[in-house]
């Protein structure tokens, strides 16, 4: 029998009261607010912000480093509850620095990807134009408990890159000030109810885009040839890129390559040149500078090169010509075959690029190839059509891992938004291999990120649909999410019009045609243009033959899940412990499995959308979970939330070290110790989630039901069973399924 744990090691569950209940407030610039909690600041300042009320913003230091204003102050606390804090900020304001939040002393939450966020974060993006907003993370009880005040911080410092090995590549300088912070509160609801007296002002007028128009196709042709042209008056082309760029214009009748026979003699030299490269230095299958992540890569995109040309190749091939690049294709196919990556994107690429591979070497000697029904295999396992193997069958997470969910999300480990927008990749790996099976695919997979594209409005108030990314796994500073209907078109590899001009399906059609009416398909190809690189010219390639292609076909009478005209629904996916409820006119999503990678956290991730107000809270929720009986304690790291590797910013310690966490069950088969990240360690059984007038009861588990508490209401209403009204103290959820209720008092 299995040994179910109740998981409230880490937050106390409180029952909202749903009235505006707060231990207490601070409101920045009133100095009475201010005195009465011993507000201390340095390199600040007051101005009259949004909708005319005062806040405090943080300022560069005179003498300009990574470090900012600071502003400390002491607050009210419930000395046995869980605990919140959240600011108010205004919607309207930008900026791209860090403001992380400390208590007596200690850093709460993480720079980097931790379940514990960060308190504030730009992007140079203003998150909810013309509306306030609240940011909320959760107290740790250690610093809390027994205690009826506690000393708060807020830190501000410049921004981060994420990809960055040394400290100066990582942070980078604050050399402007930050978004403002109009008011702090504390609280024990894990959702801030504001006072009605606040203001929360509302969406802007919202109208639609008038410009760019077509004429971004002419620029974009000449920016295209412009980069080809240069690329052919090259003697020798030594980079994969360029030459993966040439080989497609090839057959692109616009192009100045289309046809050309210099083409043709430069990729034969420069494939040639790469051998002979290859002989002096055989690792540069896989470190060859000329193309991104090419341990992924590796000699894949020659390989694409051979299999497009090979018309033109076949009769100038020499047996000589021909052993060599079969010897390229054959190495490139041993190292892909013996590293692979969990990770979905990665998988993906990797093996699409296996697949060309092995393609290219069938031409050139099958007798070295693989058979192909066993590289389609490796496509199959990447996008989810059959259990990942992994490396010689090894299956290191289990006989029974898919790299998605069977609604079409990846897995990494749980939801995830930006690196989660995978349908460029499957577009690809589906030209490459024409597999009908990928084809339903790429579009369930669609069908599943359609979800997760909110309404909103630019930068100059036009309406446009954006990605959710603020409860993704691997997203940080994306808030506001992207702009993206239904192909991440801003993706260096990808178009806006990928999935609807190679399928023709209706629901993709339906989404460019959004995209269309809401007039930002041209701004999002003029904006794209802005970005340099080989990469992102390769991909413009493509897109006027695309844009024909759609705009040729009839309306689609589908619509965006949370378009506003459409209806109310629910979805959620319990492999990935994400919701997405559209109810009237509120979005709410949840990942109620978040950033669990060491062990079950009892954390959840919301983004709360109401027209007059936006919620982004880290809170605090109950599981129960199948435990192992192994604990994991926290490290104390301060940047990184999920690797030790990093800890650069010295003498500052985590207010979460040594919390210690309950680890589930591992299966069977699986090589696992504790400290490692692994998508067993840190998922629960069940979920129950309550955040304002929701409650939501996730039940993950294949075999068993669970019983969801509901609280005291006037009415309770089933969202996820047409608005049902429920009678009662309880409901059951049944196994793989989730419940989300709305209460009105």
């Amino acid at each position: 029998m299995k040994k179910l744990s109740t998981g409230i090691l880490i937050c106390l569950f409180a029952i909202p009261l749903f009235a505006h209940a707060t231990n207490d407030e601070i409101q920045f610039g009133n100095p009475k607010s201010e005195k009465r909690h011993n507000l201390e600041s340095k390199r600040t300042e007051y101005y009259s912000g949004g909708l005319g009320e005062t806040a405090l913003r943080f300022l560069p230091l005179e003498n300009v480093s990574w470090e900012g204003g600071t502003a400390a102050f002491t607050m009210k606390v419930d000395s046995e509850k869980q605990n919140y804090f959240t600011v108010r900020c205004f919607g309207s304001e930008i900026d791209n620095n860090f403001v992380l939040l400390f208590i007596q002393g200690k850093q709460i939450g993480y720079r980097h990807l931790g379940d514990i966020d960060y308190l504030s974060m730009g992007n140079g993006e203003a998150p909810c134009s013309g509306r306030f907003y609240y940011l909320t993370l959760p107290l740790p009880l250690s610093e809390t408990r027994g205690k009826k005040e506690v000393s708060l911080e807020m830190r501000s410092y410049g921004p981060i890159w994420g990809y960055g090995e040394t400290f100066d590549k990582y942070q980078k300088n604050m050399e402007t000030p930050t978004i403002g912070f109009y008011k702090g509160y504390t609280h024990t609801e894990s959702y801030l109810t504001p006072a009605p007296e606040e203001k929360q002002g509302e969406v802007p007028a919202v109208r639609k885009r008038e410009k760019p128009g077509k004429e971004v196709l002419s620029h974009l042709k000449e920016r295209v040839n412009n980069s080809l042209s240069q690329i052919m008056d090259k003697e020798l082309l030594t980079s994969q890129q360029e030459m993966w760029f040439l080989a497609d214009a090839f057959s692109v009748k616009w192009t100045v390559a289309y046809k050309n026979r210099r083409a043709v003699e430069l990729l034969e030299a420069g494939i040639d040149d790469y051998y002979k490269r290859y002989l002096q230095n055989p690792t540069l299958i896989y470190t060859d500078g000329s193309v991104y992540n090419s341990e992924w890569l590796l000699d894949g995109p020659i390989a694409r090169v051979i299999r497009m040309m090979w018309n033109e190749f076949e009769p100038r091939l020499t047996p000589e010509r021909r052993a060599a690049w079969a010897k390229l294709m054959e190495e490139g196919l041993a190292y892909s075959t013996t590293h692979r990556r969990e990770y979905t994107n990665q998988s993906m690429i990797i093996d699409l690029f296996m697949y060309d591979i092995n393609i290219a070497l069938t031409l050139l000697d099958s007798t070295k190839a693989l058979p192909e029904s066993q590289t389609l295999r490796y496509l199959h396992e990447s996008v989810g059509l059959a259990p990942w193997t992994g490396i010689n069958n090894a299956r290191p997470l289990g006989n029974d891992y898919w790299q998605l969910t069977k609604k079409g999300l990846t897995k990494e480990l749980g939801y995830v938004g930006t690196y989660g927008e995978v349908i460029d990749w499957v577009v690809d790996i589906y030209r490459s291999s024409e597999d009908p099976q990928i084809r339903e695919q790429l579009l369930k997979i669609m069908q599943g990120r359609s979800y997760f594209r909110y309404p909103g409005i630019d930068g100059e108030g036009n309406a446009v649909m954006r990605m959710e990314s603020v409860v993704g796994w691997r997203d940080g500073g994306h808030y506001p999410g992207d702009i993206v209907y239904g192909d991440r078109g801003m993706g260096w590899d990808a178009t806006p019009l990928m999935t609807a001009s190679m399928t023709l399906d209706p629901r993709a059609l339906g989404m460019a045609q959004q995209m269309f009416r809401d007039n930002q398909f041209f701004a999002c190809v003029e904006e794209k243009m802005k970005e340099n690189g080989i990469r992102v010219s390769k991909s413009l390639l493509y897109i006027p033959t695309q844009y024909e292609t759609v705009l040729a076909q009839p309306q689609s009478n589908y619509k965006m899940p949370m378009a506003t005209e459409s209806p109310d629904m629910v979805f959620s996916d319990e492999e990935d412990g994400v919701v997405a409820v559209k109810n009237g006119s509120e979005i709410l999503y949840a990942s109620l499995y978040w950033r669990a990678r060491f062990a079950v956290n009892n954390l959840a991730k919301v983004h709360y959308i109401t027209p007059t107000t936006e919620h982004v809270a880290n809170i605090c929720i109950e599981t129960i979970i199948d435990d192992s009986g192994l604990r994991y304690t926290r490290p104390d790291w301060v940047n990184m939330g999920f690797n030790g590797a990093r800890e650069w910013y010295k003498g500052v310690n985590s207010a979460y070290a040594g919390e210690i966490l309950p680890i589930a069950r591992i299966p069977e088969g699986v090589n696992y110790k504790v400290g490692d990240e692994n998508v067993y360690a840190g998922k629960a059984l069940f979920y129950r989630m309550q955040y304002g007038n929701y409650v939501i009861g996730m039940n993950s588990s294949k075999d068993q039901s669970f019983t969801l508490s509901i609280p005291k209401a006037s009415q309770v209403f089933n969202l996820s069973n047409n608005k049902e009204l429920i009678k009662g103290e309880s409901l059951k959820v049944p196994p793989m399924t989730t419940v989300v209720l709305y209460l009105k008092f």
